[in-house]
Formats: C-alpha cells, sequence, structure tokens
C-alpha cells in the first residue's frame, strides 16, 4: 500500500516539530489514519522522541492505541519494540503482548527479545527475564549469545548459581563475557573458589575476568589466592594494571584490611618506575575511604594532604569522600571547616555533600542533633530532596520517633517532595519492628493509593516485622504461600493486606529472594529450632536458591548462642563439603562460641586452621584469644599477642588494649596496666575513651594517684570527661588523705574551663574544713554555687557545651548529685552553711525547674514552673 503525500511526508514533520513532542504526537494522529498508515520509521522516531518526556507515561500510550488502529499494525510494533532501550518496560510489554496476540504474524526476531530481556534486567524483572526467554524458545526463535548472556546475568543476579551453571554448560557457544558473567556471580555469592575454576575453562585468560576473581577472594579474606592469581597473570603474560591493584585496594578495604590495602598502595606509589601501575584518581579515592571506613582519620588527613599535592583533590566526589569520613568519626567541626575550604577552592557542594552531614548527624543517635539537623535545612543553606528526609525519617524511626517521622511525611508534601519506594520502606520497617501493625497496615494503603505495588523487598519487611513481634509462624505460612500466590500471601494478615496485595501483577514479583529465607533461618536459629531451620535450608536448594555464607554463618551462630558448638564445628565443615567458602566472620563466630566457654586450646586450633587455609584472622579474631586467656588469668600467654598481631600487620583496637588493662589490674600489676596504656595512646590514637577506661580501671581497685594522673593528662588533651569517674577519683583522694592533690585537681578542671556536676565540690570542702582550712573551704563553696547556676543555665540554654559538661545528663535524670547530696544527713557545720545559701540562692531566683517529656518527640524541655 503506497501512502498518502501527507503520510510520506510524516517524518519530516516529526523531525521539524521534535522540540514540542505534544505537537508531534498531535500531527501524527491527525496525519495517519487506517486508511493512510504512516511508515514504520516515523513511529520509531516518534516514539523515541516522547520517551525522553516527562509525560510519556500519558503520551506513549496514545500512541500505542492508535497504532493498533490499523489495519496491519504489526511493523509498528515492532518498531515500538525495537526502541525498547529507550521505553519503560511498563509502556514495552504491552506493544509485546499485542504483536504476540496477532495471530497471522510470525513471532519477534530475536533483537526484539534481547531489548526486551534487556530492559526486564535494568528494572530487576528477574521474573520477566525468565518468562520472555521460555517465549521466545517456545515462538521458536533462536537465542544468541547475547540471550544467554541475558539470561545468565539474571540468575546470577538471582543468586541461582547452580542452574547459571548448567545454563552455561549448555550454551553451545560463549565469550568473554559469558565467562566474566559467571565469573563475577560466583564471587558476588562469596564463592571465589568457583570463579576461579570458571576462569581455568576460558580459551585464554582475560585481564577483566582475573581482576573479578582478584576482587573476590580479597573480599573473602583470600588475599593468598589473590596473589597467587596476580603471579599467574604476569607469568601468562598479562600485566595487571592500575584496574587491578584498585580492585586489590577495593576490596582489602571492604574486608578491614586496610593495613594490607595500604602497602598495595605504598607499593605503586614508590615502585611505579619498576613496572607497576602510578595510583590515579580512583586509587587514591578508595584508599581514602579505607581509611575514614576503618576510623583511621590521622592517616586519612596525611593522604588528604598528598592528594592537594598532587592535584587529586580537585573533584567534588573526592571531597564528599574525606567530608563522610569525618562526619562518621565524629569530627563534625572538621567536617564544617572541610566546607568552607571547599567554597574557597571553587568546589561547589552538591546535594549530596549536604546529606552527608545531615545522614551523619542523624546516625549518631543524640535527638538534639537531629533537631539541629531540621533547623539546618530550614536555615535554606541548602534544598532538602527525597534523600536528605529520608535520613531524617531514618533518625526519627530508629528512636521510635513515629509521629516525628510523620511530622517529616507531611513536610515533604507540603514542600512537593515526593517520597520514594526507599522512604516509605523506612518507615514501613520501623512500624513493624515497633510491633506497630496497624499503622503499618494504613502505610501500605497509603503506598497502594500512591502507585507503589508491592515487592518482594516489602514482603520481607513485614516477614521480619512478623519474626521480631513473636509472629514467626505466621511468617513461615506466608512465605510458604507467595510461591503459589506472591504478594497475595500477605491477605492471611487480614482484609486490609489482602486489599493492599491483591494485584495480580504482583504476584510474580513477590517470590523469596535468599533475604527471605535469611531471615526465617536467622529467626528459627534464635529460638532454637534448629531442625525447622535445616528444612528451610533444604527448601533453598530445591528452589533454586544458593544459600551463601551468611546463611551459614547464621546456623554458627545461633549454635553457638545455645552452646552447642560441636554442631557449629560441624557446619563449618559441611561449609567446605558445598563448596561454600567460609569467611574470616564465620571463623570469628565459631571462636566466640569457643571463647564463652573458655577454650582457648579450641581458639588456636581454629585460627590454625584458617591460616592454613589462607583465611587472615582479624582483630576481633585475637581479641577473642586475648580475651580467653585474660579471664582464665593467663595475661602471660594474652601479652605476646599484641606483637603477634602487629607482625601480622593487623592494628589492635581499644578493646584489645582494654582487655589486658582490666586483666593486669585484675591481678595488682598496675604498672604493667600502665604500660599497656601507654601502648594503647601510640597505637590508637588520643582517644577519649581510652583515658575513660584507665580511669575506671584503677579507680575500680582504689588507686587513686594513678587515676588523677590520667585525669590530669585527659585535661590537658582538652578531652570530654563526661564519662570518666571523675567525682569518685576526687572523693578516694579525700579518703585517702589526699586532699591537696584532690583540691589541684578541681582547680585545674575549673581552669580547663571544665562544667561538671556540684557535687565534686563537696568531699574537698568537707576535707578542708576539717583540715581548719576555712578560706579554701569557703572559695569552693562559692565556686560550687557559680557552677550550680552555671549548669541550670546550660539546661535552658542552646548553645554550645563545654567539654565535661552534665547538660544531657542533668536534663535526664531531672536532678544533680551535689543538691541529693544537701538532704544527707550530715551535721558538719560548713555542710549547713552552705546549704543555707544555696536555698537563699534558689529562694531569690524564685524558680523550680522539672521535667516533661513533649508529646510528639522523644527529646527533653526544662519548663519553668514559677
Amino acid at each position: 500500500m503506497s501512502s498518502s503525500p501527507s503520510a510520506a511526508n510524516l517524518l519530516a514533520l516529526l523531525r521539524r516539530n521534535a522540540a514540542s513532542p505534544a505537537v508531534a504526537l498531535r500531527l501524527f494522529l491527525h496525519l495517519s489514519s487506517a486508511a493512510s498508515p504512516p511508515p514504520p520509521r516515523s513511529t520509531s522516531f516518534l516514539a523515541r522522541l516522547l520517551a525522553a518526556q516527562p509525560a510519556a507515561g500519558t503520551l506513549l500510550p496514545r500512541l500505542l492505541r492508535h497504532v493498533l488502529s490499523f489495519p496491519d499494525p504489526s511493523p509498528h510494533l515492532l518498531a515500538l519494540l525495537y526502541c525498547s532501550d529507550v521505553l519503560p518496560l511498563r509502556l514495552a510489554l504491552p506493544a509485546f503482548r499485542s504483536l504476540r496476540a496477532l495471530a497471522s504474524v510470525p513471532p519477534p526476531p530475536t533483537p526484539v527479545y534481547n531489548r526486551l530481556i534487556l530492559a526486564a534486567l535494568r528494572e530487576s524483572r528477574l521474573d520477566l527475564v525468565e518468562a520472555l526467554y521460555k517465549d521466545l524458545l517456545l515462538a521458536g526463535a533462536e537465542p544468541d549469545v547475547f540471550t544467554r548472556n541475558l539470561l545468565l546475568q539474571a540468575l546470577c543476579d538471582a543468586g541461582r548459581m547452580e542452574l547459571a551453571q548448567r545454563v552455561f554448560d549448555a550454551m553451545p557457544a560463549r565469550n568473554d563475557f559469558s565467562f566474566g558473567i559467571l565469573a563475577r556471580g560466583y564471587c558476588r555469592a562469596g564463592r571465589s573458589f568457583d570463579a576461579l575454576k570458571v576462569l581455568d575453562r576460558m580459551p585464554s585468560i582475560n585481564l577483566v575476568v582475573c581482576n573479578t576473581v582478584v576482587a573476590g577472594f580479597c573480599r573473602e579474606g583470600q588475599v593468598e589466592e589473590a596473589e597467587r592469581l596476580v603471579e599467574r597473570m604476569r607469568s601468562q603474560g598479562l600485566t595487571p594494571n592500575v584496574v587491578t591493584f584498585n580492585a586489590r585496594i577495593s576490596a582489602l578495604c571492604k574486608a578491614g584490611r586496610v593495613l594490607d590495602a595500604y602497602r598495595i598502595f605504598k607499593d605503586m606509589q614508590e615502585e611505579w618506575q619498576q613496572g607497576l601501575p602510578r595510583p590515579n584518581q580512583v586509587t587514591f579515592d578508595v584508599m581514602l575511604s579505607g581509611f575514614c571506613d576503618a576510623g583511621y582519620v590521622d592517616e586519612a588527613r596525611v593522604l588528604v594532604d598528598i592528594m592537594r599535592c598532587g592535584g587529586f583533590l580537585r573533584r567534588v566526589e573526592s571531597y564528599n569522600r574525606w567530608l563522610a569520613g569525618l562526619v562518621r568519626n565524629g569530627r563534625i567541626g572538621e567536617a564544617q571547616e572541610l566546607l568552607r575550604e571547599m567554597a574557597h577552592e571553587g568546589i561547589q557542594p552538591n546535594s549530596y555533600t549536604y546529606n552527608i552531614i545531615v545522614s551523619g548527624l542523624c546516625k549518631e543517635g543524640k535527638a538534639f542533633d537531629v533537631r539541629r539537623v531540621e533547623d539546618f535545612i530550614r536555615s535554606g543553606v541548602m534544598t532538602p530532596d527525597v534523600v536528605t528526609y529520608t535520613s531524617l525519617l531514618h533518625a526519627y524511626c530508629s528512636k521510635g520517633n513515629t509521629a516525628a517521622a510523620n511530622r517529616v511525611l507531611d513536610e515533604m508534601a507540603h514542600k512537593g517532595c515526593a517520597p520514594n519506594s526507599f522512604t516509605y520502606n523506612v518507615l514501613l520497617q520501623s512500624l513493624w519492628r515497633a510491633g506497630r501493625i496497624t499503622e503499618a497496615e494504613s502505610l501500605l494503603e497509603r503506598m497502594s493509593e500512591k502507585g507503589y505495588s508491592l515487592d518482594t523487598a516489602i514482603c520481607n519487611i513485614i516477614i521480619d516485622g512478623l519474626c521480631r513481634n513473636s509472629r514467626l509462624d505466621v511468617a513461615m505460612g506466608i512465605v510458604d504461600g507467595m510461591w503459589q500466590e506472591g504478594s497475595v500471601a500477605l491477605g492471611r494478615l487480614g482484609n486490609s493486606f489482602l486489599s493492599v496485595a491483591s494485584d495480580s501483577s504482583n504476584r510474580q514479583r513477590c517470590l523469596p529472594d535468599r533475604i527471605t529465607y535469611s531471615i526465617l533461618i536467622s529467626a528459627l536459629c534464635k529460638e532454637g529450632r534448629f531442625d525447622e531451620a535445616k528444612k528451610k535450608l533444604l527448601e533453598m536448594i530445591v528452589k533454586d536458591i544458593s544459600p551463601d555464607s551468611v546463611i551459614y554463618d547464621t546456623f554458627i551462630h545461633g549454635y553457638c548462642k545455645h552452646g552447642k558448638t560441636s554442631l557449629a564445628v560441624k557446619v563449618l565443615r559441611d561449609m567446605d563439603k558445598k563448596g561454600c567458602n567460609p569467611s574470616t566472620r564465620t571463623y570469628n563466630l565459631l571462636i566466640r562460641g569457643f571463647e564463652e566457654k573458655h577454650k582457648s586450646d579450641e581458639i588456636i586450633k581454629l585460627m590454625s586452621e584458617m591460616k592454613d587455609k589462607g583465611i587472615s584472622p582479624n582483630v576481633m579474631t585475637y581479641n577473642s584469644l586475648i580475651k580467653s586467656f585474660c579471664e582464665r588469668g593467663m595475661v602471660n600467654k594474652a601479652m605476646p599477642l599484641l606483637d603477634e598481631m602487629l607482625q601480622n600487620e593487623i592494628v589492635p583496637n581499644i578493646t584489645s588494649f582494654h582487655l589486658l588493662i582490666k586483666a593486669f589490674c585484675k591481678i595488682a600489676d598496675f604498672p604493667s596496666a600502665q604500660m599497656v596504656f601507654d601502648a594503647a595512646l601510640r597505637t590508637c590514637g588520643q582517644k577519649e575513651m581510652l583515658f575513660c577506661l584507665m580511669c575506671t580501671e584503677v579507680s575500680t581497685y582504689g588507686r587513686w594517684t594513678e587515676a588523677k594522673n590520667t585525669l590530669e593528662l585527659a585535661l590537658e588533651m582538652r578531652i570530654s570527661i563526661q564519662s570518666f569517674p571523675y567525682k569518685q577519683i576526687i572523693a578516694g583522694l579525700c579518703e585517702a588523705g589526699e586532699v591537696d592533690h584532690a583540691h589541684s585537681l578541681l582547680k585545674l578542671l575549673i581552669a580547663k574551663g571544665y562544667t561538671f556536676d556540684p557535687a565534686a565540690f563537696m568531699p574537698v570542702v568537707d576535707a578542708l574544713t576539717n583540715k581548719g582550712k576555712k578560706q579554701d573551704a569557703d572559695m569552693l563553696s562559692e565556686k560550687m554555687m557559680e557552677m550550680a547556676d552555671f549548669n541550670d543555665g546550660l539546661a535552658t540554654d542552646s548553645g554550645k557545651i563545654t567539654p565535661g559538661s552534665q547538660r544531657h545528663e542533668h536534663a535526664k535524670n531531672g536532678q544533680s548529685d551535689w543538691r541529693a547530696l544537701l538532704h544527707r544527713d550530715d551535721s558538719a557545720r560548713t555542710i549547713m552553711k552552705i546549704t543555707k545559701r544555696v536555698r537563699t540562692g534558689w529562694g531569690q531566683r524564685g524558680n523550680v525547674y522539672e521535667h516533661k517529656q513533649q508529646q510528639n518527640d522523644d527529646f527533653y524541655v526544662l519548663e519553668n514552673t514559677g
């Protein structure tokens, strides 16, 4: 059929009106008809034009309906399907179904199926990938290598590695992508040795696949295997490139082996002239993130200086990594300085930059910080987006403050910031975990009204909530039902759930996955129902869902928690038989079980086994052995482990040193405890927790002079002393007759500008009075009154708190310890005098403060009741 002149010129008209897609669509509808259909090229051009528009959801269906009115719509439907790379899947599928419904038309060619399968894979519709592949076979089309690679990718993404292996073995032809997809799937499943077998089957070794397997081994702690593969690459003439080294560094950092990663990084810096690749921007960024994630802020700061000098700190992405590290490690002040530096250097912060600040403050778990973040958002410095609001929601929900979370949702609606599925999932998860099922139902209905359909992630949230609320059997019934009914299985919870889940299009999307079974198995193990947990493990395997190391770790953790370490060892052996490589975490869980039973010999055997398998122990592994020795009074065996850790490039953490300090104090070997403390300061830095634990331990055994010396060192370092036992130290010094030392410690606290509990003054005032030093006692009494007034002023002030301030503690407890002391039965003349002064002072102000919890928040406010 020949086209009319208007139809023949249609493509040119569409191109001239490309700037106005709605006008182009009207021209197409007007100039084409059943009697005069346009060329398929016009349909394809218009489809791509409309797909790029925000209103594509309404424009494209109009185009499809018009095309279906043609006598033979098949060429136009094919033209639409060839646009599947830009069309949303929900619009491409109706065109595909319409084409398949035409009885006289042959099935689409393989490239059309490939485009649809690729679109389904991009949207994680793994069920649709399988359905389209089966339809291709039923239609008599021949899948090519690309088709089979897409199916292989879908199976690997779903964790169905056994089926993926069978598909791979049955492929008549493979390319490097086929090998790479399967190897990457095994590495993501924690089965890098299986990935190595895939690499061994390649006709010629491939750099990309090698890099994938190297990274997989590093993630699993199999550093020796990774090094062997790198050497194999070199021996076969394949030079490891910067991507190889970046993969190793990244994987080692993620596995917590930051020092190993830095060793490689340093070699790249120093030996690039001997054939090693030079570090690039990615190398520096990855190493920076590794230091920050591990808490090595000082080392990260040095690296940042090197990046500045080398020109590697010129991107907002690099600044964001350093900013995230500072915020994550509580260096909020430095983070604010970094924002100012970015402005000075002309680096424009993006929304992610500000969201780092917001998210970091929210995750500190301090309610007043969350309110401060809200003030920051409303100040106009940044424009909050859905990520910003979701961070606020997460902060409130993590504290169970759903009223404030709902207020944030209302503000989002008012600002025109539409919540996404993750936003709703955060709130939904908090409601389920809090057991507020009725509100969770209402939220699900609200999500349904907004067009959000149920998926496996939401079903998993509900299943997890049921398990946490002692409804494990109900959760198991729902999972069983999901295999037949999809999300409709949620109808077992009540009619409101049935109405939300009744959409038939969701049934196939809500199939149980590895996370579903992980939730159930974890809940069963916690309740000691191990036989049922093993049945769920077998069910996973039957359903082609490969259990990963996390599932096996769950069994090991459960058995150890219930004291069944022998069964936990059997699980470890079973992992080896099934080809699921145990990780450092696996051994740590088992070692922790033997630690609880004080079986140091078994721990040593397991650590030896780890080394034989090339699995490197980490600081948690050594801490378990140190704790086991210390609790058995074998400190002489625990102490050498510090040197062994350093020799293995494992940095001891605060817990390592705390265990030893506590053990030495327990046997009254205080010089050794001091030696360990000094080593801790050199290794971990001047951390508040170190000073605090040292003060606490020596104070426990009445070593007040040592405690005073440590506290004074902390004061010189300007460390916050809120958690320090400073009141006990001052009182202990007075009881031991060291009044002058206690007095000097008080004066140092005052001189350094610390704000602390006035109760600390009382023992010194008593002791000075008893020694006849009335002038000193009176001066301290006046200072105590000033401190009391200042603390009460802080309780209503929103300003910055000086180090050592008891503001938060006072607001929580309702009264300070020093006021309680005023009501003790004490006939000392000085105490009566101070009491009279204090009462007079309060009478002059005429105010009494009490605390009241807000109805909608978790915050406490001080209310002046006159």
